[in-house]
């Protein structure tokens, strides 16, 4: 059996930020998709408090996503761009079980 390594970040933007905040995403998503280890990296902007922005990301082992954290673009991007840009900032990671796919 198999796992995908997922990670979840939540931020709250600093009050004026979050249209700066959300472009840069849009250029780490594009840059991260291209990793050879990521499956996925979609981010969602809060409905109710649109300072809020979750980040689902996917990679197929947690080295994968180290090797994410030391890319150019994330230390460009997000150290640079994003984070100072955030009120606050969680990163939850977990693991997911795949199961082989079952015969018809």
């Amino acid at each position: 059996m198999t796992s995908t390594f997922n990670v979840v970040a939540r931020y709250r933007t600093k009050p004026g930020n979050t249209e700066e905040v959300l472009k840069h995403l849009r250029n780490m998503a594009a840059e991260t998709r291209n990793e050879p280890g990521n499956i996925s990296y979609e981010f969602f902007r809060g409905v109710e408090d649109d300072r809020k922005i979750v980040i689902l990301e996917s990679y197929n082992t947690a080295d994968d996503f180290e090797l994410h954290r030391q890319t150019q673009h994330f230390l460009k991007i997000g150290a640079t761009h994003i984070i100072p840009e955030l009120e606050s900032r969680t990163v939850s990671t977990y693991v997911t079980a795949n199961s082989p796919a079952e015969a018809p």
